[in-house]
């Protein structure tokens, strides 16, 4: 078994709702355990500013799928949820990032685990350090950024 973290979030259609049920649907994903669940997180966007706040949170999940498998996995619940990838930072129903996948490094044109800007991100990292906080990663980088833990 593999120790994945997912980044989730929403701010479309009842984002807490779209969060809430990503949680049950990572846990039936084949070969695979909801091992976590951070807190829920609201958070003002990111890039494109426009739009409503998001509602964030992180998964731990064992699992016995590969990383492409279980990035396979995140896009089918995705779709599962409408989601529509207009342009760079768009609102969206439900958003799963692979946020890292064991100690491993994959850098390919579907995937790059670590992901590339969750140490920037507090929306990532506060969820993340709720639920795995020996990991090594501070909020350093994200002062200003506004999170707020809803539930």
């Amino acid at each position: 078994m593999t120790l994945a973290y997912v980044g989730i979030g929403s701010n479309l259609d009842d984002p807490q709702a779209q969060v809430t049920r990503a949680f049950d649907e990572l846990a039936a994903l084949p070969s695979t355990r909801l091992a976590a669940r951070s807190s829920l997180y609201r958070s003002a966007p990111v890039g494109y500013a426009d739009q409503p706040d998001f509602i964030n949170a992180v998964a731990a999940l064992d699992t016995d799928l590969s990383a492409p498998g279980l990035l396979q996995g995140l896009r089918s619940i995705e779709h599962g949820h409408a989601r529509q990838r207009s342009f760079a930072n768009a609102p969206r129903t439900l958003d799963l990032d692979l946020l890292l996948f064991g100690s491993e490094k994959i850098d390919t044109a579907e995937l790059q685990v670590p992901h590339p800007r969750m140490r920037e991100r507090a929306f990532v990292l506060q969820p993340l350090l709720e639920i795995a906080p020996g990991l090594p990663f501070d909020l350093s980088r994200c002062r200003g950024q506004r999170v707020e833990r809803i539930a």
